[in-house]
């Protein structure tokens, strides 16, 4: 039998970035790699877990195992989150990202040209076949809409700003994918070719999707000010950029 394992999420001192904190909040900048709270097999090594050890005091709304969570990023999405820090500040941020009040910008590499000001708003669910995935096939599909704001063209790929009015599971990586644009390095919903031509080369063996919340805008729960944050690309993802930008020069 395998040792119990406690019920309550310990505090571990893993690197976590704070981009800022007040009494009611705090913005961190989420690595990618990090599963945002608990789950089956994944009971350490959070960013619930690097919350407690670096931030006094979360919201208990979320539950034992999600304390301050107000949303999420998937795991291997690098980026901008807010988390709570008492329970008023929950309802509140809770209550704009359910009314969609909350600004979500996100910059992703992908195959092909997409059209800037191109809407994406096909509903999303889980995927019938393949319970893992998400699609547009699924009978019990929500609505879910994403706009391109920006394309930058890098040969066959290009780097694109992405906004999302909803916050479905895995949207943007769906959207991106069946409108023929898969997220570079993304296994599940989309294929990378065996052999990348010289000026991709910069692209091999990139091991999770090409994806960033590089921004969030949402109004501060006490004082009612608009608060934008940005995190810039880490270095993974910019060092392949950049060595993109010199192989297609």
């Amino acid at each position: 039998m395998p040792a119990p394992r406690p019920a309550v999420p310990r505090a571990e001192a893993l690197p976590l970035t704070i981009l800022y904190e007040d009494d009611d909040l705090v913005v961190v900048d989420k690595p990618a790699g990090m599963v945002v709270h608990p789950a089956a097999g994944h009971a350490a090594g959070t960013l619930v877990n690097a919350l407690l050890h670096h931030v006094t005091g979360l919201s208990g709304i979320g539950g034992e195992t999600r304390p301050g969570i107000v949303h999420r990023l998937d795991r291997g999405t690098s980026g901008v989150m807010v988390v709570a820090k008492h329970d008023r500040a929950h309802r509140e941020l809770a209550r704009q990202f359910h009314d969609r009040e909350v600004g979500k910008e996100y910059i992703a590499l992908v195959w092909g040209t997409p059209r800037p000001g191109q809407v994406l708003d096909t509903a999303i669910g889980r995927d019938p076949r393949h319970r893992r995935r998400m699609s547009s096939r699924s009978r019990r599909a929500k609505p879910a809409t994403s706009r391109i704001l920006s394309v930058e063209p890098h040969r066959d790929v290009s780097l694109v700003r992405v906004t999302i009015g909803t916050g479905r599971t895995h949207q943007i990586r769906v959207h991106l994918s069946e409108a023929g644009h898969s997220v570079i390095g993304d296994s599940v919903y989309g294929r990378s070719p065996r052999k990348l031509p010289a000026p991709l080369s910069a692209l091999a063996g990139v091991d999770r999707p090409f994806l960033h919340a590089a921004r969030l805008t949402f109004t501060h729960p006490s004082t009612g000010r608009s608060m934008t944050f940005d995190a810039p690309l880490p270095a993974d993802l910019q060092s392949r950029l950049d060595g993109l930008s010199r192989g297609t020069r």
